[in-house]
């Protein structure tokens, strides 16, 4: 039990890294999160193929237009599979989105994420993610926020 405990604190981690990078708008620091060929279902694209073209075509649309960006950490869900190489994380979101106008509004959803790694103990890197929101939530959001690269 011990074992799978330290697995799922590492994807905890991982979920609040990415959290971290959302709040920020730091693509720069969320790219070690994710396969260099990740494939990603989004809001804004059916298929993504790639980090650079998941970033482009699903991230830069959505983590500069939000606030408040927070995971419901405390109800994680994991599957770890028996060689401990391979997860998935499941976990709700909330965070606030704008309307057009600059109306704040409730913008919660969910998130699998498909993890893998080389070793037990490593790090765990996204091969494939799905984040959907809760049927009824807008889909655009209109803030605009600044990206906010690592310092040097």
């Amino acid at each position: 039990m011990a074992e799978q405990d330290d697995d799922v604190a590492l994807i905890r981690r991982w979920f609040q890294k990415l959290q971290l990078c959302i709040q920020a708008v730091d693509f720069t620091g969320s790219r070690p999160l994710f396969a260099d060929d990740i494939v990603t279902f989004g809001t804004f694209a059916a298929f993504t193929v790639g980090r650079e073209a998941t970033e482009q075509e699903q991230w830069r649309h959505v983590w500069s237009h939000i606030d408040q960006f927070r995971r419901r950490l405390d109800d994680l869900r994991t599957i770890i599979s028996a060689d401990r190489l391979t997860a998935v994380g499941m976990a709700v979101f909330e965070s606030t989105g704008y309307t057009e106008g600059g109306k704040a509004f409730d913008r919660p959803g969910r998130a699998t994420v498909v993890l893998g790694r080389q070793a037990v103990g490593a790090e765990w890197i996204a091969q494939h993610t799905h984040v959907s929101l809760f049927p009824g939530t807008p889909s655009r959001s209109f803030g605009t926020k600044r990206e906010h690269p690592p310092a040097l």
